[in-house]
């Protein structure tokens, strides 16, 4: 096996006191050293590429509030500077850059270690901390290169509502985001997917706080098993947010390293199993740098087929039981008896 990885650090699209901040990134060089990886340099996104999923009005409108920044742009609240359209441009094109490296053969599998983040970057507005949707530009990159059908798998604690935008109504695009409930930024229901052709391919699963390791490794075999097989992508995309952390200061579910280990091992074999290996994780969000650092450690060790890496304690809050809402997920896209 073999993995590359791009990494768009951003230092000057920084903000006093904001939580996505260049520090997020600052444990992450030790990892990067502990695997054979080959680093492959980030270019600028151009502008038909973001242009596949963002609107005209949405590219000149940022690129003008940079210039005119600093300043916060909605109340998530996202930021800018004046460095922070190229550092947009900069995370989209290391995510591109991965993607086709995975396409060509030229790796296994990719991780796009970039910011600012990108999964609720709508078509038409930032938002979220996100500016450009680094993933869903990816995916319309995979499409025109002549993928028939990707999928994106979203395990940040938020729901990507700027990816699930961008896919709603494209059906060679699916996409699946585990979440936290009841948190920023309010979207990802069950129910989103009620109309013919989105059952199985636009799929939901909102998670009761501190759902954690036990969860996950549920989630993989009875919801995103079912959903990488029924749909069968010739690319995995992964949106991979590292604040599903139990520790994560921004929010409360209940994974740990090892839980994202286990996970990350599950995605390697369903992308080996569906599409060839390919294989592509984007960085998403995460608030504490030993986290990320940790998480992507984990992932690294999954994509290269090693054994886990040593990782912290395990969360220790009790874990709610999934047993009804998987169920209920699983009847929802179809799945009760198996596939």
């Amino acid at each position: 096996m073999s993995s590359v990885y791009s990494l768009v650090p951003s230092p000057q699209h920084v903000y006093p006191d904001h939580p996505e901040n260049p520090a997020r990134l600052s444990q992450l060089a030790p990892v990067l050293q502990a695997f054979p990886l080959e680093k492959i340099e980030a270019v600028p996104a151009k502008p038909e590429e973001v242009s596949r999923v963002h609107t005209p009005e949405l590219i000149l409108g940022l690129e003008d509030a940079c210039r005119q920044g600093p300043g916060i742009i909605d109340y998530a609240p996202t930021y800018v500077t004046q460095n922070s359209f190229e550092d947009a441009l900069l995370a989209a094109g290391g995510t591109l850059a991965c993607t086709r490296a995975v396409l060509r053969g030229e790796a296994d599998s990719a991780f796009a270690i970039v910011r600012p983040p990108g999964h609720h970057a709508e078509p038409t507005r930032p938002m979220g901390f996100c500016l450009f949707n680094n993933v869903a530009i990816a995916a319309q990159e995979a499409l025109a290169l002549g993928v028939e059908r990707v999928a994106v798998i979203d395990f940040d604690v938020h729901h990507g509502n700027g990816t699930q935008a961008a896919f709603l109504d494209d059906p060679r695009a699916a996409y699946l985001s585990t979440h936290q409930e009841g948190i920023y930024p309010g979207t990802g229901r069950l129910a989103d997917a009620d109309e013919e052709g989105k059952r199985g391919r636009i799929v939901n699963l909102p998670l009761p706080a501190r759902t954690g390791d036990t969860g996950f490794a549920q989630i993989a075999e009875q919801v995103i098993a079912p959903f990488v097989r029924g749909f069968q992508p010739g690319l995995l995309l992964v949106s991979a947010g590292y604040d599903a952390h139990w520790r994560d200061p921004l929010a409360s579910l209940g994974l740990s390293a090892a839980g994202y280990f286990i996970l990350a091992q599950r995605l390697v074999e369903l992308a080996g199993e569906v599409c060839g290996g390919k294989l592509v994780f984007v960085l998403e969000g995460g608030y504490d740098p030993h986290n990320v650092a940790d998480g992507i450690r984990a992932a690294l060790a999954a994509m290269l087929g090693e054994s886990a890496p040593a990782v912290e304690e395990v969360s220790p809050y009790a874990e709610p039981d999934l047993g009804a809402r998987l169920a209920q997920v699983r009847r929802w896209h179809g799945w009760e008896h198996g596939r």
